[in-house]
């Protein structure tokens, strides 16, 4: 095994690993990796890569042991805020940055249901309207999906996707309160509980705990107020800081749960909507993790049958044999781990990890169909590896930038899903009943999908220890807000297809746009997706039913 940077584990420690409620990511609107600006390394999705591993790892614990083994909105209507046109416009913090890309910042409340608490500052950035004398549209606000994920940063690394749009909308962006330099939330280092906690399911409880206090240590007082809801009520802030009469709105992924609170909260103030790659606006974290196997089951089997008619598939024609020498792959791996020279271990859930991060993009393919020929021929996981798999652990907030903690995506991911699910637990099921209902639960999810299904398990556990969430986004229902245009993808491995019809159902006035295609999110890989979608944002057309966009179109 080549040599890497990946974590030392000590043996008889392998472990499962999972996001909480891993569903979408910031793949960017083009499904493909798009680059990160200063390292030219393939920017993996934040869900795919960002995993409650503590969570996952407590929860292979308590299954062990179970087996016998070893703030919600008030009225709805936004605090006060800033007077149009109080955004002051400058350089941008950070390099590098798009042509012509401004930064700035706006005040809002920290808690909008109880102004006197304070203010924090959300920033933002804009790239203005390259040809704004034809009709300029005014700002189109963009979100790149996360939870944890940074707009600034997003948009500074791929305008290229907007072209067309930014010739008319100044596009906009931000970090989500709790992200980037909106306030950072940290744990101060890893989630991870450790090798050193008793196997004993009350002692994993009681690490994660311990994991849940110290991320409300280390991230201040923003911490209880980072979830959806609040950072909706930021747009409506930012949106009268624009001077904009209505919210024109761009989300991929997370950004589209963040879309459907603000239409919901904000039904008057919204303009033109687009939502792609839609999340789930009521599932409970355990089917929300029961479904994301499904998704991901379901696209690693799109991407057998497509490695079937390669040549050099490592599988060969046969799509059932083809997913059984996976499925035996992974726990092959899990049994008996390849040891680096440095020591390090490459385990069966490390090649769910990088097979995952593939299936967000059909570009990524190839390099999936030869990494696995290379892991099965030559029992070398080095091309696994460089498809985006775990590369080690969180830094300590101490080596990353001075103003984001190196740890703010994944505390993010974790604080804004937890914060948006009312069932989280308050530590008061016993861990006898914990283990019984892992236990129960287990079946299922491994008849979903043997290589998913275990990791996605451990996001029963995410939000173990953290106070209860609003029940707020779980109760939109037909909320009045105008039409607006959703897309779906049919081999989408991380927002099944099924969220996009059950969405469209609780907003009641969406068109769907069902594309065919493969890979997470369809405006950037699709031509006939971003066809609809810029037609709606532009001008305004909107056809009536759903739209179908064949693949590869």
């Amino acid at each position: 095994m080549h040599r890497s940077h990946r974590r030392t584990r000590t043996p008889g420690r392998t472990r499962a690993r999972t996001g909480a409620a891993v569903r979408t990511g910031i793949a960017g609107p083009a499904g493909a990796p798009a680059r990160y600006p200063t390292t030219g390394r393939p920017r993996t999705p934040v869900r795919a890569r960002l995993r409650v591993r503590g969570a996952a790892a407590v929860c292979a614990v308590v299954l062990a042991s179970a087996l016998g083994a070893g703030p919600g909105p008030g009225s709805g209507s936004a605090a006060p805020s800033p007077a149009a046109g109080s955004i002051r416009w400058g350089d941008c913090p950070e390099k590098p940055v798009a042509d012509g890309m401004t930064c700035g910042s706006v005040t809002v409340p920290l808690d909008h249901d109880d102004p006197a608490k304070g203010t924090i500052r959300v920033a933002l950035a804009r790239i203005p309207a390259t040809a704004p004398g034809r009709h300029p549209l005014g700002s189109l606000l963009l979100n790149f999906g996360g939870p944890g994920g940074r707009g600034t940063t997003s948009l500074a690394a791929d305008t290229a996707t907007f072209a067309k749009l930014g010739e008319r909308y100044d596009l906009v962006t931000f970090d989500p309160r709790g992200v980037g330099l909106s306030e950072p939330v940290s744990c101060g280092g890893s989630q991870e509980v450790g090798d050193r906690v008793p196997a004993d399911a009350a002692s994993q409880l009681a690490a994660l705990r311990a994991v849940a206090r110290r991320c409300a240590l280390h991230s201040g007082p923003v911490f209880p107020y980072v979830g959806t809801v609040q950072v909706a009520r930021d747009l409506e802030v930012i949106r009268r800081a624009l001077g904009e009469r209505k919210l024109n709105y761009l989300g991929f992924s997370y950004g589209t749960r963040l879309g459907a609170v603000y239409a919901a909260l904000f039904p008057r103030r919204t303009g033109r909507m687009v939502l792609d790659g839609v999340d789930t606006l009521g599932e409970p974290l355990a089917e929300q993790a029961l479904a994301s196997a499904r998704g991901r089951q379901r696209a690693l089997e799109r991407f057998l049958t497509w490695c079937a008619h390669r040549q050099t598939c490592v599988y060969g024609t046969n799509t059932r044999t083809a997913k059984e020498r996976v499925d035996d792959l992974v726990a092959r791996l899990d049994r008996d781990p390849l040891i680096g020279d440095d020591g390090s271990w490459f385990t069966g859930q490390d090649a769910v990890d990088a097979i995952a991060t593939a299936l967000y993009a059909q570009v990524a393919w190839p390099a999936l169909a030869d990494a696995l020929a290379l892991a099965e021929r030559r029992h070398d996981p080095v091309g696994l590896m460089q498809l985006g798999g775990p590369t080690g652990p969180v830094p300590d907030a101490g080596d990353g930038p001075a103003t984001v903690p190196a740890d703010n995506a994944e505390a993010a991911l974790t604080a804004v899903n937890c914060a948006d699910d009312p069932d989280r637990s308050e530590d008061r099921a016993a861990p006898a009943a914990i283990e019984r209902e892992i236990r129960d639960l287990e079946p299922e999810f491994r008849a979903v999908s043997e290589v998913f299904g275990p990791g996605q398990l451990g996001t029963v556990l995410a939000c173990y220890g953290r106070p209860a969430g609003t029940d707020f986004i779980r109760r939109i229902d037909h909320p009045g807000a105008p039409r607006m245009l959703l897309v779906g993808t049919r081999g989408d491995p991380a927002t099944p297809y099924e969220w996009t019809e059950e969405t469209a159902r609780r907003l009641g006035s969406a068109v769907i746009v069902d594309h065919k295609g493969d890979g997470h999110t369809g405006y950037g890989t699709s031509a006939c997706v971003r066809g609809y979608a810029d037609a709606f944002l532009t001008e305004g057309r909107l056809p009536h039913g759903t739209r179908a966009c064949p693949a590869g179109e």
